[in-house]
């Protein structure tokens, strides 16, 4: 008596082979992409004012004759000679405003322009460093880029002649209890607010002088290691810049931007943003609100980043990222 063959044994039979191969195809297809997942996203990063240092740029300007035309570009657009005091400039020259924040962008941006191995999944940067990062990832030209910092940094300038203030740095305290104390100090004193959430134990703090002299007191007696006064000329990142935000506002809004290459995580918020609209904002808030760098990295590295190279003068933030994570690869 013959037993009767079910269509799909019959159909597997028949087609063995190629179910097969199918099979090895799909395995391979999900393996690959679980390799994908394994691979740590690489980060941009660019520093801020107070990176500087004599004789920047020289060494990109001597190993790629092609730099030359940005140098050239940027002396043009500022109406004075950029290259010069980079070059030749001493420190004290380095520290004026109008010089630091150009001199510190060009030195970033052509950095990253001549790194021909790696390219971004994530950009950021410190203050600053965040026009840097926008040429970077094309959501600004150059040139339209260097304009806003100039304009930055002369708005900034304008409005620390206007509203006096200083900055401070304090050493081994939470995050929340400094921004605690200077909520307090400031119901009293005057204006002082934590500017800079640079890594775990690590804030930088701004306002009014005697208001900021008060509260470095309070955080002192709260168990801080250290609240110094740092030499900077003005209260960045704080209520004082507003004048300098009203200033940036219209070179900003005149500006044109474009939708970004990669996402960039901004300061502000620290979230990654690709809108250009969202972006421009957050350029703008920029100037009164704090720069939220380590949540900015844990949020990074949250969303599968595991490789940071700075670009730029000197390696700061490198050391701040080792702090906030000291596994990660960093270059």
């Amino acid at each position: 008596m013959c037993q009767s063959v079910h269509p799909l044994s019959d159909f597997i039979t028949k087609n063995y082979a190629c179910l097969l191969h199918m099979c090895i195809f799909c395995s391979t297809f999900v393996g690959y992409f679980d390799y994908l997942n394994t691979i740590d996203m690489k980060v941009f990063v660019f520093p801020g004012q107070g990176a500087q240092f004599p004789g920047m740029g020289k060494d990109l300007y001597d190993k790629y004759p092609s730099s030359h035309e940005f140098f050239e570009q940027a002396d043009a657009i500022l109406g004075f000679r950029l290259t010069d005091v980079m070059f030749e400039g001493s420190a004290e020259d380095l520290r004026q405003t109008r010089v630091t924040q150009p001199a510190v962008f060009l030195h970033s941006v052509l950095s990253a322009m001549y790194n021909t191995t790696l390219r971004p999944d994530f950009v950021a940067g410190h203050s600053l460093g965040e026009y840097s990062a926008l040429v970077v990832c094309g959501a600004l030209r150059f040139e339209d880029a260097l304009r806003v910092v100039s304009e930055r940094a002369l708005a900034m300038q304008m409005a620390c002649e206007q509203n006096p203030g200083t900055m401070a740095a304090v050493l081994g305290l939470p995050d929340q209890q400094v921004d605690e104390i200077c909520q307090e100090v400031s119901s009293r004193s005057g204006v002082v607010v934590a500017a800079n959430f640079n890594c775990p134990g690590q804030v930088v703090i701004s306002g009014d002088i005697q208001a900021v002299d008060d509260a470095c007191v309070a955080l002192k007696e709260a168990g801080a290691k250290r609240a110094l006064r740092l030499p900077v000329g003005g209260a960045f990142h704080s209520p004082l810049m507003e004048p300098a935000a009203q200033r940036l506002r219209e070179a900003i809004m005149s500006t044109d931007f474009h939708q970004p290459t990669c996402p960039i995580y901004q300061n502000v918020n620290a979230r990654a943003e690709t809108n250009p609209e969202t972006i421009r904002e957050n350029l703008i808030a920029q100037l009164t609100m704090p720069v939220r760098w380590t949540q900015s990295v844990r949020n990074m590295i949250a969303d599968g980043a595991g490789e940071f190279y700075e670009f730029g003068p000197g390696d700061v933030l490198k050391g701040l990222i080792r702090k906030i994570e000291p596994t990660l690869t960093i270059g």
